[in-house]
Order: structure tokens, then C-alpha cells, then sequence
């Protein structure tokens, strides 16, 4: 949601996503930074969240902005804050510079140290290059996220392949994910621009949801439904997992056994249970 609209923040609880970010970077003109700043601050104090990760989108640190942007946001009366997303992220340096400034406003806030996490955007050709040691940066890293149309002008691609990045992405796709789950984070792909399309924009979800994303960014409230409901477990995924457990707990297996047509075995319990966990979730 761009932090400048005071119509669009006051919405955008209602909405039904798992994480909200205001943002103060690209949604938001120059001469409206300000402004956008104390917007922000006033929704996450002030705004009915519930449930949902709260977060904001701060200015890259090429920019003359981010200091401010987190003064602004990171106070006592921001409490609810979940985190903070760090576009143009090329290298640890700027993770850590962040972890050091959150924790500055933290202690000067009387906030709990580490209670703001810290969502990479990853949108650059260096960025790419540098994604593991850039995931392991933190111990306030909670996700990395593909920034698929900025990625696609840095190296370069022609302009027909930012319109829809998925056909493009494989290799970037793995490389998040793998640094992702090496260090335990969440991996979330960016999002469709074509945001009338809903069929193009379910195949472009159907595609990083199938590799292990685990959810995908929104630029329009028409998508977020089509964007939960496939990075959701259907019937049939959720029934398998449950019959997994159930048959590996009732045997009490320490090895494999055969479940259902195919070998299961502990492997195959955490891979169920993980599944089970995003249900409840959705």
C-alpha cells in the first residue's frame, strides 16, 4: 500500500493478506515522502491489524531517505511495527548497517532489542550474486523477496520479459530459495504487474508455490484472493499429510514403511507437517 493514501491504508486491513507493507519507496513521490512517513506511522499505531504482519517499505540506502524513513517509523507509539523491508539489498553491509540502526531506535524507543524483523528485497544483478551471504547476514532476517521488475532492467532483459518475469527467473527462483532455506527464512516471490490478469497471474504463482515459495506479493486487492488460495494447501494436500502422520505415529517407525502406494518415512512426516502448519495458518 502506498503510505501516502490515506484512503488505500485505511483498506488495506480489511483485505484479507497475510502481511501488509506500507510503502515509502517506489508508490511514493518524491514530494510526498514526508508526509507518507507520518501516514505510516499513524496506520500501524492506530489501525485494526489483527493477525497480519505488519510492515513497512523504507527507501534504499543509495538514497539520502532511509534514516529518516526509520526515525519516523521505529517509535514507542509503533510498537506493532513487525518489520521492515530493505529494497536494493546488494551485500551484508546493508543488512547489517540496518540491524545496527534498528537497534539504535529500538533501545531509544524502549522497545524489546530484535523485536523489528527484516525483509530483504532482492532486485539487483549483485544482489543475486551475493543472496547467501546476504541471507545468513542477521539474525532479524525473516524473508528474502524477489523484486522481479527492477531485477529484470538490472541485468538488462528486454522489456517484453519484466511484463512476466516467471518465464524468465528460474535460476534467480533457486538461488532465493535455496539461501532461504538454508538459514531458515521464508522466500516470497514478487509480483505480477498485469494486475487485471488473474489467469497469467494463478500460473505465475502456480509456478514459484510448486518450487517451495512460500507466498507471493500483491499489487492489487483483486489478486490477493487468487494469491492465497493457491499458496494455500487444498483438501487433497492436507487429507495426504494428515494420513502420513497418522500411519507413521500408529507405527511408531524408526525406518520407512508403506503408505497409500508409495515409502514414507520421517522425511516424509516433515514434509507433511509443514503442511499441516500452513493450513492452520490459512
Amino acid at each position: 500500500m502506498p503510505a501516502s493514501s490515506e484512503k488505500f491504508l485505511a483498506k488495506a486491513p480489511e483485505l484479507g493478506a497475510d502481511m501488509y507493507f506500507l510503502d515509502l519507496e517506489d508508490a511514493v513521490a518524491l514530494d510526498a515522502k514526508v508526509q507518507a512517513r507520518d501516514l505510516a506511522a499513524t496506520a500501524i499505531a492506530e489501525a485494526a491489524w489483527g493477525d497480519a504482519v505488519v510492515c513497512v517499505r523504507v527507501n534504499a540506502w543509495a538514497t539520502d531517505l532511509t534514516d529518516a524513513d526509520l526515525t519516523a517509523i521505529v517509535a514507542a507509539r509503533t510498537a506493532r511495527l513487525d518489520e521492515v523491508m530493505l529494497p536494493k539489498v546488494e551485500s551484508v553491509d546493508d543488512i547489517v548497517d540496518l540491524d545496527l540502526r534498528l537497534s539504535e531506535l529500538e533501545i531509544k524507543a524502549g522497545l524489546e532489542a530484535g523485536h523489528i524483523g527484516i525483509a530483504a528485497l532482492i532486485e539487483t544483478a549483485r544482489g543475486v550474486m551475493n543472496v547467501e551471504a546476504i541471507a545468513g547476514a542477521s539474525p532479524r532476517l525473516s524473508s528474502l523477496v524477489l523484486g522481479p521488475l527492477d531485477l529484470a532492467a538490472s541485468l538488462q532483459m528486454p522489456p517484453a520479459a519484466s511484463g512476466d518475469p516467471a518465464d524468465h527467473f528460474d535460476y534467480v527462483f533457486m538461488r532465493l530459495l535455496v539461501a532461504a532455506r538454508s538459514f531458515g527464512l521464508s522466500v516470497i516471490d514478487g509480483p505480477f504487474p498485469a494486475v487485471k490478469d488473474l489467469d497469467r497471474l494463478a500460473t505465475a504463482a502456480q509456478r514459484t508455490r510448486a518450487l517451495g515459495f512460500d507466498g507471493k506479493m500483491t499489487l492489487h486487492p483483486g489478486q490477493i484472493e487468487v494469491v492465497n488460495r493457491i499458496f494455500s494447501p487444498s483438501d487433497a494436500e492436507i487429507d495426504r499429510a494428515r494420513g502420513i502422520v497418522a500411519a507413521l505415529e500408529a507405527d511408531n517407525a524408526d525406518g520407512a514403511l508403506f503408505h497409500d502406494g508409495e515409502m514414507i518415512d520421517e522425511a516424509s512426516a516433515k514434509a507433511a507437517r509443514a503442511i499441516l502448519a500452513r493450513a492452520d495458518r490459512a
